[in-house]
């Protein structure tokens, strides 16, 4: 069965966060580790655009969290999650927050993009030209790169797709070449 059609039998045909039937999407909540039903959600199109585009919320819509973060769905909490902890600002999500609770490792996931931090803790990597990289972004590399314990060199102008985000250090992303996982510093790429 595909993924689309399995989010739909679970969801019973709604976005797992508003109830919405219109204009249905399958929105894979990143990190991932192995894809699937259990790392996505069925949202519609209002919620994936203001998701993707923090700053553009429309708190009213949102109210339908006081519903959805109590899904038996994990994706689907960490979505509310994220969503609450971008918009506690306003004090109603503080409050659905303080009622809400994840275990460790959902909670972790959940804090993987940085959602939830103060700005001033939060780690921000950018390119070359001060452009911020989200997980999942590709890039391209502006110089030759001799990658450590190998004899591979990554040539300037490969696209590295898929990036992933050191949370500890902003200077270091992951990402693929030739197959191969590789730390990457942020000076030498560019966001494609």
């Amino acid at each position: 069965m595909s993924l689309d059609r399995e989010l739909n039998k679970r969801s019973g045909g709604k976005c797992e966060l508003c109830g919405a039937t219109e204009n249905l999407k399958v929105y894979q909540v990143l990190p991932t580790k192995k894809g699937g039903i259990d790392e996505a959600i069925q949202a519609c199109g209002t919620c994936v655009e203001q998701i993707e585009n923090p700053g553009n919320e429309d708190l009213n819509h949102w109210r339908c969290l006081n519903d959805s973060m109590w899904s038996e769905h994990t994706p689907v909490q960490v979505v509310a999650w994220r969503m609450l902890s971008r918009m506690r600002a306003a004090g109603w999500p503080q409050e659905l927050l303080d009622m809400m609770y994840l275990e460790d490792d959902v909670l972790e996931w959940a804090k993987a993009t940085g959602e939830g931090e103060d700005d001033e803790n939060k780690i921000i990597h950018r390119d070359s030209n001060g452009v911020i990289l989200e997980h999942g972004d590709s890039v391209v590399l502006i110089k030759d790169l001799k990658v450590k314990g190998s004899s591979m060199v990554a040539k300037q102008g490969t696209a590295v797709r898929n990036i992933r985000l050191d949370h500890e250090n902003a200077e270091y992303i992951e990402g693929k070449v030739d197959g191969q996982q590789i730390v990457i510093i942020t000076q030498y790429v560019k966001k494609i």
